[in-house]
């Protein structure tokens, strides 16, 4: 527990010795005692820094008023003007409003400058309550630092699991499209492929019973031409010749047929006449 040593209004002595000092002053001082007691801190302190009157006494009282009423930045720079009253209870009280404030480092000395001049229990014991503060503070400092570096790592392993996660599914999505492309590729010669075979099928159906038999007899007849040996073919012509030359020689004479003689004769006129042939 922070103690605080109080001399409040020791004014009063001096304003009861003092030729100079006034009816005035003293109700000031008074009015400023009452309101203390009444912890009306604020007030008192108020009424205190009324007074014309200048003393490291008034300054100390002033700095306990703005202690108790929990205005420390006040308490400190009354406190450090109130050099000449007994510097062992300043420096207390001093190191007690740095330690409500929570600066440690500054009541912890401020303790340590009081014990030098004089063993006091109370001063030690917040001696040893801001060390064990401090000591406190510091370890959770370092926990929290720690636990900052641990949320910090487990940060960067979840971006990284997020990033592999990410760059999986980008790969997972492009083989989805290549694959969906293959696919569509496939489809459309697929497609392709069947209109060429619905239209080859719609070309036949749309030929005339002449011209599937033309074609039939085409076919047949190539194929019976590509059966018959290369001699055959030679001979097709020079048949056609004689056929031809039949016809002529049919016409001439009128006749729907002609002797096997004179046809032998027309096929080969080098041929000897036979003696026994009859003349016509």
């Amino acid at each position: 527990m922070i103690k605080i040593f109080l001399t409040l209004f020791i004014l009063c002595y001096l304003f009861f010795t003092s030729a100079v000092a006034g009816l005035t002053d003293f109700k000031t001082i008074e009015e400023a005692k009452e309101a203390y007691e009444a912890k009306a801190y604020g007030k008192s302190a108020a009424l205190l820094n009324s007074l014309d009157a200048k003393s490291p006494q008034k300054s100390y009282d002033i700095g306990n008023a703005y202690y108790k009423a929990k205005k420390y930045d006040d308490a400190i720079k009354a406190y450090e003007s109130a050099k000449g009253v007994d510097e062992a209870i300043r420096l207390h009280n001093l190191g007690n409003t740095h330690f409500q404030k929570n600066e440690l480092d500054k009541a912890i000395k401020s303790y340590e400058e009081a014990l030098k001049l004089g063993d006091d229990e109370e001063t030690k014991f917040n001696l040893e309550l801001a060390k064990k503060q401090k000591q406190q503070q510091e370890e959770e400092k370092k926990k929290q630092e720690q636990k900052d570096k641990d949320k910090k790592d487990d940060k960067k392993k979840d971006d990284k699991k997020q990033d592999n996660k990410d760059q999986k599914k980008d790969q997972d999505k492009k083989k989805q499209d290549q694959k969906k492309k293959d696919q569509e590729k496939k489809d459309k010669q697929d497609k392709d492929g069947k209109k060429k075979e619905e239209k080859k099928k719609d070309g036949k159906k749309d030929q005339s019973p002449s011209d599937k038999e033309k074609e039939k007899n085409k076919d047949k007849k190539g194929d019976q031409e590509s059966q018959k040996p290369q001699g055959e073919k030679k001979m097709s012509k020079e048949e056609k010749l004689k056929e031809q030359e039949l016809k002529r020689l049919l016409k001439k004479m009128g006749q729907k047929k002609m002797p096997v003689m004179m046809y032998q004769m027309g096929e080969n006129k080098k041929t000897k006449r036979s003696e026994d042939a009859k003349p016509w």
